[in-house]
């Protein structure tokens, strides 16, 4: 991971990187979108003009990896306050649908009841229109990549896509592997 370390994180237009005493990195935007991360004490974070540098005091394994870890994260940072993140998601199964309605998500996924999911306030959804033959998509945004991937992870769960005929909800693009059913015995 020091290798990605070592790559320095530049700040496009409009978007400020703050670190304290304490070793908390803030990165804001150009949205009024604020992020923040609290950095190991053993890495050292400096911001010189529009470029954030990480650097460790040692070659230790753990140091490399915490070296590329916070390099990483505090890159996610200022790419998510910048331009934010997107995730679809796609329904597969006859019947599958998703309303969203506000902050609650309102899917229908073959069970005897709907299923009510509500996103945190820095998620935003929207539901594609279907076409008709097409599976419904929801698209997913944020500024915060963790967070958009744990909530991303949650919706699969309600309903993970099955291996023999793909039903469920998988990511847009995401290949599955499938397994073949039962074949008839010739006699």
């Amino acid at each position: 991971m020091s290798r990605i370390g070592k790559l320095p994180v530049h700040l496009p237009a409009g978007v400020t990187v703050e670190v304290d005493s304490s070793n908390m990195v803030k990165v804001k935007g150009p949205h009024k979108t604020e992020l923040s991360l609290q950095v190991n004490p053993d890495i050292t974070v400096k911001v010189e003009g529009d470029v954030v540098t990480v650097s460790r005091p040692t070659d230790l394994p753990k140091h490399r990896s915490l070296h590329g870890l916070y390099r990483a994260l505090i890159h996610n940072m200022v790419v998510g306050v910048s331009e934010g993140f997107t995730i679809k998601q796609e329904l597969v199964g006859v019947g599958y649908r998703v309303e969203v309605k506000g902050q609650i998500l309102e899917f229908s996924l073959g069970y005897s009841h709907d299923i009510h999911f509500m996103l945190p306030q820095e998620v935003k959804a929207e539901a594609e229109a279907v076409k008709k033959g097409a599976n419904p998509v929801l698209i997913l945004r944020s500024h915060d990549k963790q967070l958009l991937g744990e909530v991303a992870a949650k919706i699969r769960s309600l309903r993970k896509p099955e291996p023999y005929k793909g039903k469920g909800i998988k990511f847009v693009g995401e290949q599955l592997r499938r397994k073949a059913g039962k074949s008839a015995s010739a006699k």
